[in-house]
């Protein structure tokens, strides 16, 4: 089909689409059935054009829209007789989704025709712009000889008035002699006394810029200095603490979990051995959770002070990829907020900013941090910085299908879970 005749056809089915209901479109074409013709021929053109090719009800409905439209045209064509002062695009393109007798030669013959009557504009163009290039030429040329005469009159003023200008010179070098021998013994003593003003304001400016240079760099070390032990002691106390607040909760925890008795031990309780009634490593493996269990990311989040970091693009376009990014959003945090109330662990859902025209106007829900990465920055750098932030011994969950992020910060001490099991614990929620 000619590109002419197959816009024409995406116009005409755009205009369409507004006079069918959602249920009478195919499901490809519902999202566009509440944008404007032009945008739908401009975001929905492929999928149009392959639902009329396929889908024959589809094409029906369309045909009868255009039978409405274009009622004297459309008569014309299942008649086997296009009016002459139609326009072939509109005759193939109409021909195309009617289907009458002969319809595949009405849509060639038409880009045929369009071939023709562009190539006939063509040149037409080509030729008024022949003339009009023609006409600059000769105005050039006509501009070119009116300078040029006119140059030719400026010269000969130009050589008169060297003339006088070397009679008056020649008079007054005569002059300008016998003051140059005067002008030397004074430029003598001049340049005698700019040289020894010169050389000593040189040395004062040079220790005047040394001094300050010297006193910028003081003030710069002292302000440096201070500044980094103010946010070495704050971002140092901070991990600390938090790592300290991390071993307690996990002894107290594990204190009230195992209702561990004073310690009895002694030297003989050391010795590596299995006793009667003891479970085996295999025992023990056998009741390791599947990476795929929604109960094993209850399990991590049980940990005391856990942290969750979740890579949120990944998740949402894993889970629910056909829904709008602000739907996906919404979607998202609304279940992490509910994780997060019955977790009790720390959330922080991270989303690329990179494309976005805006600012996002979005509250984030209670106990679930929401964060953008700056321009210039990827969601995946933003999530490795929050892991190598908080201190060694925290555990900390990134929720990620991505293997470069899961490998990043499973090396920096994180615990890599894939999205499809975040999705599935939401699911339960």
């Amino acid at each position: 089909m000619p590109e002419k005749v197959r816009r024409r056809v995406v116009t005409f089915t755009g205009d369409a689409l507004g006079g069918l209901t959602i249920a009478e479109l195919p499901p490809p074409l519902r999202q566009y059935a509440r944008f404007t013709p032009q945008r739908r021929a401009k975001f929905g053109g492929n999928a149009m054009a392959a639902a009329l090719e396929s889908d024959a009800v589809f094409r029906q409905r369309v045909s009868v829209r255009l039978r409405e439209q274009f009622a004297e045209l459309a008569a014309a064509l299942d008649a086997g007789i296009p009016p002459p002062a139609a326009d072939p695009v509109d005759v193939a393109a109409i021909a195309y989704v009617l289907r009458p007798p002969g319809w595949p030669k009405l849509v060639a013959a038409a880009g045929e025709e369009a071939q023709r009557a562009q190539a006939e504009r063509a040149g037409e163009e080509a030729q008024r712009e022949l003339a009009r290039l023609r006409e600059e030429l000769s105005a050039a040329k006509g501009a070119a000889r009116e300078e040029a005469e006119r140059s030719r009159r400026e010269q000969e003023a130009l050589r008169k008035e060297l003339e006088s200008t070397h009679r008056k010179l020649r008079s007054a070098q005569s002059d300008v002699r016998r003051g140059e021998a005067a002008a030397r013994k004074l430029q003598a003593e001049l340049e005698a006394l700019r040289t020894s003003s010169a050389s000593e304001k040189a040395a004062a400016d040079g220790e005047a810029r040394r001094l300050r240079a010297k006193l910028a760099e003081t003030e710069t070390a002292l302000e440096s200095g201070r500044r980094a032990a103010r946010e070495g002691r704050s971002v140092e106390d901070m991990r600390v603490r938090l790592l300290l607040d991390t071993v307690l909760d996990a002894a107290q925890g594990l204190r009230r979990e195992l209702a561990l008795p004073p310690s009895e031990g002694r030297p003989a309780d050391t010795v590596d051995a299995v006793e009667p009634g003891r479970m085996s490593p295999k025992d023990v493996a056998a009741r390791a959770l599947s990476e795929t269990d929604p109960a094993l990311l209850d399990q991590l989040l049980a940990l005391p002070q856990a942290h969750l970091v979740v890579d949120g693009y990944n998740v949402t376009k894993t889970g629910y990829p056909a829904l709008p990014l602000e739907k996906q959003r919404l979607r998202l945090l609304g279940g992490l907020a509910v994780l997060a109330a019955q977790s009790g662990a720390e959330v922080t859902c991270v989303f690329d900013g990179a494309e976005l025209a805006a600012p996002v106007l979005l509250a984030p829900p209670r106990g679930v941090r929401v964060l953008f990465s700056k321009p210039g920055q990827t969601a995946d750098e933003l999530i490795r910085r929050l892991v190598r932030a908080e201190p060694p011994g925290r555990p900390v969950v990134v929720v990620s299908t991505d293997r470069e992020v899961a490998d990043g910060c499973a090396a920096a001490g994180a615990r890599p879970v894939a999205s499809a099991l975040l999705l599935k614990r939401l699911a339960r929620s």
